[in-house]
């Protein structure tokens, strides 16, 4: 799998998260919030149907 940091997460993105609770899950970006301090939150879809939010700067687009 190729995999590219990049700081503009889309919906639909495929992504790996690789720092935090749920370092090593992947799936696919959608709800991108960014709260008042200025941090990005997404909620990652898995294949399995199971959500979980994290912040953005702990996820890698993956290709």
């Amino acid at each position: 799998m190729d995999l590219q940091q990049v700081s503009i997460l889309k919906d639909g993105d495929k992504c790996m998260v690789i720092n935090g609770t749920h370092k090593g899950k992947s799936g696919i970006v959608s709800d991108i919030n960014t709260s008042k301090t200025g941090h990005i939150t997404i909620t990652v879809t898995q294949t399995t149907g199971i959500k979980f939010k994290t912040l953005g700067k702990n996820v890698v687009v993956a290709n």
